[in-house]
């Protein structure tokens, strides 16, 4: 089980810190840039300067999505797991019969995804079905449109995002089910956290979004587990080539920010 998995590393580093891997070709130094795959230059040199603070790592598909960010990701995800960190891949993918199950395909390489909801269950089958693996459903994100819709209140009451919770959790029959809940929203998180006290959330926010660390810590961990997320504000915390010196103090620094409040 992905969430047994993570409890374990979580143990091993004393640590609740995921390391977001969004290697932007425009920001990585220039040192790396004429190497065969500076993407995966670039990570590698992340990983190991940051494994030992590091719960998990979260590359976004979006930076990968071409033949040689494919190889990258693969790279990448191999080299984690030697580090023994696990690696939830942000795809945000959902859809229906065979597609569904293409997407979930990548869950072959990852321990964990994120997936869209909006298309309802059957949508979701494919990832759920995986029960080693992890499944993230987008929630309430951290992003400021995410209240365009999530926030809507529905005939019931209850906000779209309130709704998706309540989902999740009765979609959570092999416990591998857990929430993208944003820590730009302090309140919406504790809101989300009482509806469903047993699912572990992916928290994004903390870092260069300037999202609630206590908030994130108090409301995100079920069980003592879950993740806090940080990707520009580790990896892009220095340049030059130093850049992974600078990685490595700033996930420690995160790591014993949020340990305060563990």
């Amino acid at each position: 089980m992905f969430f047994d998995r993570l409890r374990e590393r979580t143990d091993a580093v004393d640590s609740i810190v995921c390391v977001g891997l969004d290697p932007d070709p425009d920001r990585l130094p220039d040192h790396l840039r004429d190497h065969e795959l500076p993407r995966w230059a670039f990570n590698r040199r992340i990983i190991d300067a940051t494994h030992e603070h590091a719960a998990a790592y979260k590359p976004n598909a979006a930076f990968y999505e071409d033949p040689d960010g494919w190889r990258a990701l693969t790279e990448t995800i191999a080299y984690a797991h030697g580090k023994n960190v696990p690696v939830v891949l942000d795809a945000k993918r959902a859809d229906i019969g065979n597609t569904a199950r293409q997407y979930a395909g990548l869950l072959d390489r990852a321990d964990a995804i994120t997936a869209n909801p909006y298309m309802g269950r059957d949508s979701l089958e494919p990832f759920l079905s995986r029960t080693d693996k992890g499944v993230f459903l987008l929630c309430r994100t951290s992003n400021t449109g995410g209240a365009d819709l999530q926030s809507l209140e529905l005939a019931s009451g209850e906000t779209v995002y309130e709704r998706v919770a309540d989902l999740a959790g009765e979609w959570n029959e092999h416990g591998n089910v857990g929430l993208v809940v944003g820590a730009t929203a302090p309140e919406e998180l504790e809101q989300v956290r009482e509806r469903v006290p047993e699912l572990p959330f992916l928290v994004p926010g903390v870092g260069a979004q300037g999202g609630d660390a206590e908030a994130a810590v108090e409301f995100g961990l079920a069980d003592g587990i879950g993740l806090v997320n940080s990707s520009r504000g580790i990896i892009f915390a220095g340049d030059g080539e130093q850049f992974a010196d600078a990685a490595g103090s700033a996930a420690k620094q995160l790591k014993r920010r949020l340990n305060r409040f563990r």
